[in-house]
Formats: C-alpha cells, sequence, structure tokens
C-alpha cells in the first residue's frame, strides 16, 4: 500500500508550533515570507450532476465565503473547464463572486487545458488548443488576461516547456519533488526558477510537500511553526497549492475544516502572523515579479509521489515498499524519497489497455479531425474526450469508474460519427494501439469497430455513433497492489472493509491514511487475459460454465484468445458488407469469419478441429458487454451470462463496480462449427 512520509523534519524543532512573539530583535528586522495559497476545483467529464451539487454545497461555496470573511487573500484558484462550464448552467453567481474578487486582483486565476487534461499526454498542436481555450474563457468570462498555469496531475516531461511559453504561459506549478529528482536540496526551492526548452522559457515554482501535508490535516500551529522556521532560515517563498477538495470533500474533512473550526482557526492563525510581520500573502504572479531567481532547472518527467507509484504494476509497487522500507523512514524523511521512485505517468497506458485505447484512439480521431478542416463540433467533443480523469487510477475510482469512461466514449464517438458522415463501409490495417502488431479498423457513417488478429481476432471496440457507446467498453478484472487479505484466506468473491486510521497529530486522516487501512477478507477474481468481444476456447465441459471462461479459475483446454490468427482473406461484397476470414498458422485448426454490416451488426461464424479434446468438452465464443444487445444464435448453443465486477480502491474505501456482462455461447466440441449474430438495438 501506498505510505504516507512523516513531516520532514528540519534543523531546529520545526514540528513544534512556535508561540507568536516570541521572535528576539534580530529575528524582528527579518522581511516576511512570502506566502502563495494555491487550490485547484475540478470535476471530471462525465461525473454525476449530483456530485458537482456536494461539492459546490460543502467545498467551494463555504471556502470562498470563509477565506472572503477571514482575509485569505490574495490567493491562486484554478477552475477547471468542466467545472466552469457546471457552474455556468448551474450556479453562475458563485462564478459572479469569483469574477470580483478576480477583478479585484484578490484573487489569481490560473489556466490549464480546458478540459483538464494531461498535457504531456496530448499532442502539440492539442496542447495548444486546450491552454489557448482556457485563456479565453477566462478572458470572456472574468476580464482576466491568465499567465500562470495549474498542471494537471502536476505530470511535467522537458519539452512542455516551449509549448506552454508558445501558448503565453509565464509560470507552472510542479511539486517540489520534481526538482529533488533532479538532485536539487528542498532547502533550495524558496524561490521561482526558471526552465526553458528549444530557447523559450519558463518560470517554475516548487509547491511544498510538508505543506501539502500540513494543509488541512495537521493544526494551524504546526504550520505558523514552519513558515517562522523558513523565516529564520531566511528563505523567501513558501508555497502551498493542492486540491480544494481537502477543504470537505473527501472523507472526514468537512466535519474538521468547517464544524470543528480548522479553517477559521487557520485563518485566525495567518491573520495574526501577517499582522506581526511574520508572512505576506501573495499570488504566484506577484512573487515571479517580486522575489529573484533560483536559477535554471532542468526538471525531469514525473509526477507527485502517490501518481509514480499508482503507474507500477502491482509487483514492483510491492518491491518499491520493500526498496523502502529497507531504505527506513529517517532517511525518507530527510528529503531522499524522491531519489527512490516509482513509475512515469505513461505507464498506465501500459498497465492499462483500456486506456491506451482510449488514448490512441483520441489521437488518432484528432489527426483525422485536422486534416478533415477541424469541424467545431467534432474538435469540442475530441478536448472533452482527453479529460485526464478516466485514464488512470489511483486512490480515487479513475479508470474504475465506468461512467467517467463511459463519458470519454461518447465523446469520440460523437467526434468520429460526425467525422464520417457519409462514408460507406471500409477498412484499413493500422497499428491503432501503437503495441507494434496491427488491428483492422472497421468504420461506416454509424459505427467504428477494432478487431485485433493478434488476440485471436478478437474485436476489441465497437462504438456505435448513433447510441454514443463502445459495447466493449468492459474493464479487465487485474490483480491490483491493494488487493491484500486482512488475516484471511482467499476464497469466492471479495469482502472489503477498513478500520481506524489518523495522523496521530491532534489532526484528521488525509485520503492517504485511510487507504493504509484497506483490507480484504477474499481476494477479488481476475482475468486470465484483457477482455474483448468474440474470444475463443475450449472448457472442460458444462460445469465449467460456472464463470466466465476468462476467469483465472475456469478450466480451459485451449485459449485462442492468446493466440494469434492469420487474416486470410478481406472481402468487401457488392451489397456493403465486409467479411473478414481469419485462421490459425499453429495449434488446433479454428477458422474465424467475421461479417459486418454497415450500420454495425456482426455475424461471427467458427469452424475448428474437435480432435485431441476430451468428450465433453465445449467450443466457447465469450462476448463482454458493456451495454445491451442483441443475440442471434444458430446450431443450438447453450449460452450462460455473468455479470463482471470490479473491485477499486476509492475515497471512501472499497467499491464494488458492475463493469459489463461476459455472455458465453457454447457448442459441444464434437460439433465443430457454430455461430453467433451480435445485433445492437437502435
Amino acid at each position: 500500500m501506498t505510505e504516507i512520509p512523516p513531516i520532514p523534519a528540519f534543523p531546529s524543532t520545526a514540528a513544534e508550533p512556535a508561540e507568536a512573539g516570541s521572535a528576539g530583535p534580530a529575528e524582528a528586522s527579518l522581511p516576511p515570507v512570502l506566502f502563495a495559497f494555491g487550490l485547484h476545483a475540478h470535476q471530471p467529464v462525465g461525473n454525476f450532476d449530483h456530485v458537482f451539487w456536494e461539492h459546490l454545497r460543502d467545498v467551494y461555496e463555504p471556502f470562498l465565503q470563509r477565506a472572503r470573511e477571514g482575509g485569505l487573500l490574495p490567493f491562486t484558484l484554478h477552475l477547471s473547464g468542466p467545472l466552469l462550464d457546471w457552474l455556468e448552467n448551474h450556479a453562475p453567481s458563485y462564478l459572479d463572486q469569483v469574477g470580483e474578487l478576480a477583478g479585484a486582483g484578490q484573487v489569481e486565476l490560473l489556466l490549464a487545458g480546458y478540459d483538464e487534461p494531461i498535457l504531456p499526454a496530448l499532442c502539440r498542436e492539442d496542447r495548444l488548443e486546450q491552454v489557448l481555450r482556457m485563456r479565453e474563457a477566462l478572458r470572456a468570462r472574468f476580464g482576466v488576461d491568465a499567465r500562470g498555469l495549474w498542471l494537471t496531475e502536476r505530470v511535467w516531461e522537458p519539452d512542455l516547456a516551449g509549448d506552454l511559453a508558445e501558448a503565453g504561459v509565464e509560470y507552472v506549478l510542479v511539486d517540489d519533488r520534481h526538482f529533488v529528482a533532479a538532485g536539487f536540496q528542498r532547502e533550495e526551492l524558496h524561490l521561482p526558477f526558471w526552465t526553458e526548452a528549444c530557447g523559450r522559457g519558463l518560470g517554475v515554482f516548487a509547491i511544498d510537500e510538508r505543506l501539502r501535508y500540513l494543509i488541512p490535516f495537521h493544526p494551524p500551529e504546526h504550520t505558523a511553526g514552519y513558515l517562522r522556521e523558513l523565516r529564520r532560515q531566511g528563505k523567501r517563498l513558501a508555497v502551498a497549492a493542492d486540491d480544494i477538495e481537502k477543504f470537505g470533500g473527501w472523507p472526514g474533512t468537512r466535519e474538521w475544516v468547517y464544524d470543528r473550526g480548522w479553517l477559521g482557526h487557520f485563518l485566525e492563525t495567518l491573520k495574526g502572523m501577517e499582522e506581526a510581520g511574520e508572512v505576506r500573502l501573495v499570488t504566484l504572479g506577484r512573487a515571479l515579479a517580486e522575489l529573484p531567481k533560483g536559477g535554471l532547472a532542468y526538471l525531469p518527467s514525473a509526477s507527485y509521489r502517490e501518481m509514480e507509484e499508482w503507474a507500477l504494476p502491482a509487483p514492483a509497487f510491492r518491491r518499491l515498499g520493500e526498496l523502502k522500507a529497507l531504505v527506513g523512514e529517517e532517511r525518507l524523511a530527510r528529503g531522499e524519497s524522491p531519489l527512490i521512485r516509482g513509475s512515469h505517468w505513461r505507464n498506465f497506458l501500459v498497465k492499462y489497455s483500456e486506456a491506451n485505447r482510449m488514448h490512441k484512439k483520441m489521437l488518432a480521431l484528432s489527426g483525422i479531425c485536422r486534416r478533415r478542416g477541424d469541424p467545431p463540433a467534432a474538435r469540442r467533443a475530441l478536448g472533452k474526450a482527453q479529460c485526464n480523469d478516466a485514464y488512470w487510477h489511483g486512490v480515487f475510482g479513475g479508470l474504475y469508474l465506468r461512467h467517467l469512461r463511459d463519458a470519454v466514449w461518447s465523446h469520440l464517438a460523437e467526434a468520429e460519427g460526425i467525422l464520417r458522415e457519409g462514408e460507406s463501409l471500409g477498412w484499413e490495417e493500422v497499428d491503432l494501439d501503437l503495441d507494434g502488431n496491427p488491428e483492422i479498423w472497421v468504420h461506416s457513417h454509424a459505427f467504428s469497430a477494432l478487431v485485433s488478429p493478434v488476440r485471436g481476432g478478437g474485436v476489441e471496440e465497437l462504438t456505435l455513433f448513433s447510441r454514443r457507446v463502445n459495447l466493449a467498453n468492459v474493464l479487465t478484472r487485474r490483480r491490483e497492489p491493494y488487493h491484500q487479505l486482512n488475516g484471511g484466506e482467499a476464497g469466492e468473491g471479495a469482502r472489503a472493509g477498513h478500520g481506524e486510521a489518523g495522523n496521530g497529530n491532534g489532526g484528521t486522516p488525509s485520503i492517504h491514511d485511510l487507504e493504509e487501512t484497506l483490507r480484504f477478507s477474499a481476494l477479488p477474481p481476475v482475468d486470465r487475459e484483457d477482455r474483448a468481444l468474440f474470444q475463443e476456447r475450449i472448457v472442460a465441459g458444462k460445469e465449467a460454465l460456472d464463470r466466465s471462461p476468462a476467469d483465472g479459475e475456469a478450466k480451459v483446454l485451449w485459449n485462442w484468445a492468446r493466440e494469434p490468427l492469420v487474416l486470410s482473406h478481406a472481402n468487401l461484397l457488392p451489397e456493403g458488407r465486409l467479411v473478414l476470414t481469419f485462421r490459425t498458422s499453429r495449434g488446433p485448426f479454428l477458422e474465424k469469419i467475421l461479417v459486418f454490416s454497415p450500420d454495425g451488426r456482426i455475424h461471427a461464424t467458427f469452424r475448428w478441429d474437435p480432435g485431441g479434446f476430451p468428450s465433453g468438452a465445449l467450443f466457447t465464443s465469450e462476448l463482454s458487454l458493456a451495454a445491451e444487445a442483441d443475440l442471434l444464435l444458430g446450431g443450438g448453443p447453450w449460452v450462460a451470462r455473468f455479470p463482471l465486477a470490479t473491485f477499486s480502491k476509492s475515497e471512501r474505501g472499497f467499491d464494488e463496480t458492475v463493469q459489463g456482462e461476459s455472455v458465453v455461447v457454447a457448442w459441444p466440441v464434437e460439433a465443430g462449427r457454430g455461430g453467433v449474430g451480435l445485433f445492437p438495438p437502435c
């Protein structure tokens, strides 16, 4: 499990609250520390409406009101495009309040990609389009010309500097660990730095990890003591910037921040320090203008600590935990943890083929869109499909939340439907997912499908434009590093819970403290291979149909879903149907014919060699369906259906999510042939 690092120790007893007014004469003459306080507010494209309302009630409105009343001004704020759109339609008065503060110079608004994409995951043209769209939106709504940028999930790659500078960005926020991973000491990072790419420069601020863990989970005196220690050391700047959801949206934080008075006490503490000349609240833009620069910094590809660890596959995640235990908390607390890192953000696209498939489809359609004149409706739909949340998974549900993936596929379907309007049925051989193996991309004015010969001719995508749904959008059940037993034995199904959590410092547990307590009493099932439509296997008999053949516990005698098939024929018939014929090149013989109709219907027929398999064995074709569809069955097969549920970690604990349905069509192996039609309803 992800470990929460102890609050880093400083040379003096900075963890102990310092008494106000205790400074000596020399200390009183020191200039105040400039304290830049920043907040990031975002809701994903496709999130439930009630979640927006709850966060408006529990976080956005109360925090803004208390900040105005308590004098937490100026501060820096980023509102993501999806949240801006929702607020404009449902709570424009909130945006009016933000605009009033922004116009008075009391709130500094930040840029980002409008739809909150991971900017390095986009091609250059899309990066620029996303940032410029946000600039125009802030100018139109609030009358401000934003110059700083909130970097989504703080995912940094070095070539971003040049593109951001070209988009008019003057500075960006990253974590201090980005600098430490490059060899800097945390004590050096209390000034703005400068970086460049291709000769175009960009200011860079380091978010202080210590403040990120102190606020709001520890009593305000701890933050005050730390800021006073920075001032005694002659540091000029302290940057705190993080999700506003920490202030009422995460479990337990509403009670802690508002009902139990943390925010009121925090505001009083800051006000007292300002009156004493110990700190001065500033925007990041003002800090950039007032302070000398820390110098040139070239930062490696990085994100925040938890993100880099979540991107690891489960075995590597556990090995990293063992390595950290060997190094010991004392050395990690001294600031060496960024030198012991997890993986690159893009590894989520390796870890989860579903994320990679969405990502590469988005890139392909973006290229087609630009080549076809960039119709605005298609470009806007593609922008929404670039929202980051469904492409990765950590303590929040992300990729595991079916409605977020559905939203991505819905917008991809909208864009592709516009781009393919009036097209007849066609196909092309292309490595669409860029894994080194070609796929067959079948498309018409009505649908888009992706067939993978290397995966037994499975249909990995079947997107219907009119319904704006991908019928193959079913998440594979995988073993995650947090799938750990709570001292019990693994068994059928899964049961989960959590115990007590706390930070032991008189505060409230953070979301990362809570995740430490999560355990299973029975491990959830995992699949042998990634799910798709039309995956063929030989199973031992009817008793093997008690579960999905993809289940790692199912008795499978032969698995064509793991075997490459050869495309032997591709015929476009006069009536407009496409016939793809696949055959095996090794192992037991299988001929698989997929017939596509222009409206998206697929009819599959199979011929196999029954020799070598025991009597009673069954030939099966499994369809993992994310939405309702009709099946046309021939040859008297058996049909079994199974709900496909995943168990993922979220801010609430463990979530059980039904991702779709496994439909298994089976024939006696002696039959030697069979067929099934998939007819999506209109």
